[in-house]
């Protein structure tokens, strides 16, 4: 829209009719926005205990559980037999000690009345030393338990790992597949949106419908990019960036071929007569031009501000002339004279 060529009035309801097409547009993407995010209910959701061997992890968990529940109670015991152990220990020792020191008094004193008195002591501790090596026993006996215990949590967890490494790959590969499928539901949404937009923009983005035209072209541009885009599968980045080339490389001939047929076009253009020139030439998209202080005809920059300029120095059309009627220099593209008001060429620059 050439707003600066256009009446104040039109000009305020070419903006009424642009906030129409974003309105139009706003309500569009809601909707869309629902329709895409309903998408991925069609698909169930995955988890990785999906993958498992139910019966066989069952099994194991309750093998880990119950050998847990049973390590507290065994290392209870252990404990307590250590402690016993310990006192035993401590008891001998003081034991020999004592009856040490009963010896060396006794060949001190050589009393042969004493023999029944050190057998006695010899035999407590003996008494003493077997109660020690049964507490030690214990010890080992809960020592053995619980090393038996953890050896079954450990061989049940090792099975469960692999049991879960298996899974994960199911899941991982389950997961793709379903999100390949989502986009693929994605894409069948979006796509004919993008490509219809793009017919409608192509036909008929001057018609007089044309805030639609665009406000589904906003949607349809904002489905694609903002909606389809994100959910593109990515598989380590090679799709992703497989896609980027491609668009690249489609955006990128499809510019140049057009630069080409642009450029080709205006030295078609500019080899024509001037008055076939200037009949082609739209009056709003004359004034806009001049407005840009680019030349109507090449599009290239002018110095409108030069009173000495009155032709374009790159297509030789002409930017000014007089006015037949009061002589003012004035523009060759304005239907009446800005100083006496009087009409001329209307027949040289038609309004398409």
């Amino acid at each position: 829209m050439q707003a600066k060529s256009l009446r104040l009035t039109e000009r305020w309801l070419q903006r009424a009719l642009w906030l129409l097409a974003l309105i139009f547009a706003w309500f569009l993407i809601g909707l869309g926005g629902l329709i895409v995010g309903d998408l991925p209910r069609v698909t169930a959701s995955l988890s990785q205990e999906q993958f498992m061997p139910q019966p066989a992890t069952q099994r194991l968990q309750d093998v880990i559980d119950s050998q847990q529940r049973i390590q507290h109670p065994i290392i209870d015991a252990r404990d307590q037999a250590r402690l016993v152990a310990k006192a035993r220990a401590d008891n001998l020792a003081a034991a020999r000690a004592s009856f040490a020191a009963w010896v060396a008094t006794r060949k001190a004193t050589g009393l042969p009345d004493q023999d029944a008195e050190l057998v006695a002591r010899a035999h407590s501790l003996d008494a003493l030393q077997a109660a020690l090596l049964n507490s030690q026993q214990k010890v080992r006996a809960e020592d053995v338990r619980l090393l038996d215990s953890e050896q079954a949590i450990a061989n049940a967890q090792q099975q469960l790992d692999g049991f879960m490494q298996g899974a994960q790959q199911r899941h991982d590969a389950a997961r793709r597949a379903q999100q390949l499928r989502v986009f693929g539901l994605r894409l069948a949404f979006t796509l004919p949106l993008l490509l219809l937009a793009a017919w409608l923009l192509r036909g008929y983005r001057k018609s007089r419908y044309w805030p639609f035209v665009w406000g589904f072209a906003f949607f349809a541009m904002f489905a694609f990019f903002v909606e389809l885009v994100p959910y593109l599968p990515s598989y380590g980045g090679y799709v992703r960036y497989a896609v980027g080339i491609v668009l690249t490389l489609a955006i990128g001939t499809w510019g140049i071929r057009r630069i080409q047929a642009y450029l080709e076009r205006q030295k078609t253009v500019e080899a024509r007569p001037e008055a076939e020139r200037r009949q082609d030439l739209g009056y709003d998209l004359a004034q806009a031009r001049l407005a840009k202080k680019i030349c109507p005809g090449c599009e290239r920059p002018v110095n409108l501000d030069d009173p000495a300029r009155d032709f374009c120095m790159h297509c030789g059309i002409t930017l000014f002339d007089t006015c037949p009627a009061c002589g003012t220099r004035k523009s060759a593209f304005g239907h009446f004279c800005h100083h006496c008001g009087h009409t001329h060429h209307v027949a040289a620059v038609v309004t398409p």
